[in-house]
């Protein structure tokens, strides 16, 4: 029996363009519609019933948590849902943004018809969500891992094994003394797991590689961000590598490096985990591991369109590989 994906394949579209073409809810193009009228002639595709009734009672809404708490940075966490919002309309879906941190909320949207499915950001290692989500009707992916994961669906770069990446890294130069310039302050009080993965990964590699290692919060407010970039300098004998997991103190690490006479990479090699736009941004072009968050976003509404679609689909975690890409901030450290 012919399917919707083989009627976009032989008239050349998405599968979204298809059902739009068929349901009348958003316009196509008149060369579009009678290729696809002419695929489903051919094919002779019927929708099924079944399916059919079974989409009239579904909202066709994703509902995306992402709550604005201390701290968060908002220019990245708009690519993740840049990504969520682009690929839900793939999958004929639209957004509906939940931004307050607010388990009320969460449990309005989960008692009711609202949404078919949840996407959540900003995960704690315990989080006071998990619970709701698991007696949900709805499917749900987190984007992140709390610290038990079993019969829950989450999506995430390998933060761990990005801190090790930056480690050995760092080591493999020469480096034999470094530092995490990590998240906020409030980031890591709440155990928020992305944070909390890139310091575990960190420090354990700097440990296995024999190399001095230390992982310092940091505030972004460019005062708080001067008083760390100063306590790292001024300890004896102080980093010769820092890797840097705060895309908003970034660009005043890099400053007042350059304020305390500190040439990148001459004196202080420098990674960063951020964007691929972001390390390209800086006045030295950065050696960095990409966070590719509209890749994560996307891949959270496919993995939840998936067991939205059937619900056999056992919950799964998938946590994307680091990738690092030299560039020109690091190098061999100064001789001492």
């Amino acid at each position: 029996m012919p399917t919707i994906e083989d009627v976009a394949r032989l008239a050349k579209v998405s599968t979204s363009t298809v059902s739009y073409a068929l349901s009348g809810k958003r316009p196509i193009s008149p060369a579009t519609r009678r290729r696809i009228e002419a695929a489903v002639a051919e094919l002779g595709y019927r929708p099924h019933a079944g399916a059919k009734a079974l989409a009239s009672a579904r909202s066709e809404v994703i509902g995306l948590m992402m709550p604005m708490r201390v701290g968060v940075d908002v220019a990245v966490i708009m690519q993740f849902a840049g990504g969520v919002v682009l690929r839900a309309r793939e999958h004929s879906h639209d957004v509906l943004l939940l931004t307050q941190d607010d388990l009320d909320g969460l449990e309005r949207v989960t008692d009711g018809s609202m949404v078919d499915a949840l996407v959540i950001m900003d995960v704690e290692a315990d989080d006071a969500r998990v619970p709701v989500l698991r007696r949900s009707k709805q499917p749900a992916v987190l984007i992140g891992l709390p610290r038990l994961t079993a019969g829950l669906a989450c999506v995430d770069l390998d933060f761990e094994a990005s801190g090790q990446l930056a480690a050995v890294e760092l080591a493999r130069l020469g480096h034999r003394d470094i530092a995490l310039v990590g998240a906020p302050p409030e980031v890591l009080e709440r155990h928020t797991s992305y944070a909390d993965r890139v310091v575990r990964g960190f420090l354990g590699a700097a440990a296995q590689e024999g190399v001095a290692a230390q992982a310092v919060t940091c505030p972004v407010d460019p005062d708080g961000v001067d008083a760390v970039v100063d306590r790292l300098l001024d300890r004896t004998p102080g980093p010769t590598g820092l890797f840097v997991h705060n895309e908003r103190a970034l660009p005043q690490v890099l400053h007042r490096l350059r304020e305390r006479g500190r040439a990148v990479p001459g004196d202080l090699s420098v990674i960063a985990l951020c964007p691929e736009s972001t390390a390209h941004a800086q006045q030295v072009p950065l050696t960095s591991i990409d966070l590719p968050a509209e890749r994560i976003g996307s891949l959270a509404v496919d993995m939840v369109m998936a067991r939205l679609r059937d619900a056999s689909v056992p919950a799964e975690t998938r946590l994307l590989t680091p990738t690092m890409t030299s560039r020109a901030s690091t190098g061999a450290p100064p001789a001492r």
